[in-house]
């Protein structure tokens, strides 16, 4: 397996140079490219294909969330961790919710930030506690909603109706027009954002929710 391509997004040039150093320093990760701003985090990530983007929430112009929300609708194979000062911060829940897989707390060490960056890039979701929780409520609440799930992304909702239905990551793959890996990365970030551990659960939650109860 090849390095991780990281994409650093952040306007305060400490901060990138500090990336640099960590990521410079681990022999499975490297740096592809440097972002100031949202709509250059968006060029970048079109034209670098980066498996990872560290993307700070508040930058000039477009901001990490809507930067996130772009780039994730164009290619969803890109895992996206927010950076920010705080872990309730209200921007970061919105932020997950528009496809970020986690995030990382500015004030991290670099192992902490190594470990969330290989995480993501092997499919996973990083939420803290705090941020796990408000999900949980969200999804509670979701049950009154005619829209069930608002923590999901539409596309996340379209595979989850499909695994409802008993549909295989491969079976979703070819009935969506996606990617294998693709599925397989929208669907741990499924699980994360559910507070679910298995496929099982998944169903049981997406099915007491209204979905996958039509016929393929």
């Amino acid at each position: 397996m090849g390095s991780i391509r990281v994409l650093v997004a952040d306007d305060h040039p400490v901060f990138r140079y500090g990336m640099r150093a960590i990521l410079g320093a681990e022999p499975d990760t490297e740096i592809v490219g440097e972002a100031t701003d949202g709509v250059e985090a968006v060029t970048l990530a079109a034209e670098l294909r980066p498996d990872v983007i560290l993307m700070d929430i508040n930058m000039p112009g477009v901001n990490g969330i809507e930067a996130t929300r772009w780039i994730t609708e164009a290619n969803p194979d890109t895992g996206i961790l927010m950076l920010t000062m705080f872990e309730d911060d209200d921007s970061v829940f919105a932020a997950i919710r528009a496809g970020a897989r986690g995030y990382v707390l500015k004030g991290a060490d670099g192992e902490e930030t190594i470990r969330a960056i290989r995480a993501v890039a092997g499919g996973e979701a990083i939420f803290g506690p705090t941020v796990a929780r408000r999900l949980k409520s969200h999804f509670t609440q979701s049950e009154l909603t005619s829209q069930p799930f608002p923590e999901l992304t539409e596309r996340e909702r379209d595979i989850l109706a499909l695994i409802a239905r008993g549909y295989t990551n491969t079976a979703v793959a070819d009935c969506l027009y996606l990617s294998p890996k693709t599925v397989r990365n929208y669907v741990s970030s499924i699980f994360a954002k559910l507070g679910v551990h298995d496929r099982a659960q998944a169903i049981i939650r997406a099915r007491e929710a209204g979905l996958g109860r039509e016929s393929p």
